[in-house]
């Protein structure tokens, strides 16, 4: 068996993915008191709302089942190494980078037997990613900037991955070949309901898209799948676009595609002109429901108590920055190949040693 402690464990897609390989999270610690409900709610795994700099090794320890193989997890907040969001992103860089380090201090003092991070692929070139593997003494380590879409998550998500076990060499399994067919938004997101911009689903809050002002109306009819803001009528034009710095910036306000996979699903990603969010054929941005989607969250998964407020910048806050629960779920099957490895390695070992 192996039990697991995820660290920034968000509203629990990790989590989600990890359990549904077998795994068994004993725990999910976030300092963000809106992530408890999502993550006790669909996953039935205690919430321990808490800053993991002030998380001790005996407390964490604690949660780990005797016998079991102990596996630590987590994401630390990625914002400072987003391309987005430039305005103060040094200061914010300084601020964060302590996340990373806190993570590789709990597994000095700990020693867990696995362990796993995701994160941006920017932090691969960043002075505390080699802090961080240098913490991983005694470990095999594999780490890679994986394309998500290549393991059946319908959006062109890039993460950096990292892999470490004390039983032996661990890695991702290979991806889908090149020139397989990669899954799409229509295959996520074509089925539900149909909506106008500012409308919601009756039958789900989360399927609920936010308004548009007339202009944006018309900037949207204007586009097509995959076009740009190039397409437009020269009157439909924003300010940013008459600008030399916005014309590297052709994906905003634009429409996704139906038969490619999405864009990166980001924290603003119900807004209609932070990206190419725009619904293929409906006049709208996409839901929250359907970036959750695209995050492979389960369809009915759970954000919001029953008489909650949806919230598009929390939601979105906490939809965007989840690990694609597919993505945990693959990491689950190359921890769960290192322990079989490892179980008829020893088992070859006592069988020699007896005969």
């Amino acid at each position: 068996m192996i039990t697991c402690v995820d660290l920034f464990c968000g509203v629990g897609g990790l989590t989600a993915g990890l359990r549904s390989r077998g795994v068994k999270v004993a725990a999910g610690f976030d300092l963000d008191p809106a992530c408890r409900f999502p993550y006790e709610t669909n996953n039935h795994v205690p919430f321990v709302e808490i800053d993991v700099r002030d998380l001790s090794p005996e407390s964490l320890s604690s949660y780990w089942k005797r016998g079991a193989f102990s596996l630590l997890a987590g994401c630390a907040p990625c914002q400072p190494f987003s391309t987005y969001s430039q305005t103060g992103r040094r200061k914010r860089s300084d601020d964060k980078w302590d996340l990373v380090n806190e993570f590789a201090r709990l597994i000095r003092e700990c020693q867990p037997d696995l362990v796993t991070m995701e994160n941006v692929p920017q932090l691969e070139r960043h002075r505390v990613f080699k802090q961080f593997v240098n913490a991983l003494s005694g470990y095999h380590v594999w780490s890679a900037v994986v394309d998500c879409v290549e393991y059946g998550i319908p959006q062109t998500r890039k993460r950096l991955v990292l892999l470490a076990s004390k039983l032996g060499p661990i890695a991702l399994p290979r991806p889908q070949a090149a020139g397989e067919r990669q899954p799409t938004v229509r295959e996520a997101i074509s089925h539900l309901t149909t909506l106008r911009s500012g409308q919601s689903s009756r039958k789900d809050r989360l399927h609920r898209a936010c308004s548009l002002s007339e202009l944006n109306l018309l900037r949207i009819r204007a586009s097509k799948p995959g076009g740009t803001w190039r397409d437009w009528d020269e009157k439909l034009l924003a300010p940013c676009h008459r600008k030399k710095s916005g014309e590297t910036y052709p994906s905003v306000y634009g429409r996704m595609e139906w038969d490619k996979p999405s864009p990166t699903i980001t924290t603003q990603c119900f807004g209609y002109g932070n990206g190419r969010f725009g619904h293929p054929s409906q006049n709208r941005a996409i839901t929250l429901r359907e970036a959750a989607i695209l995050q492979t969250f389960p369809e009915d998964y759970k954000f919001v108590e029953p008489e909650g407020k949806v919230r598009f910048g929390v939601l979105g806050r906490l939809i965007g920055n989840a690990v694609p629960v597919r993505l945990g779920e693959v990491i689950a099957d190359a921890i769960n190949a290192n322990v079989r490895d490892w179980s008829k390695e020893e088992s070859r070992i006592r069988v020699r040693n007896h005969s």
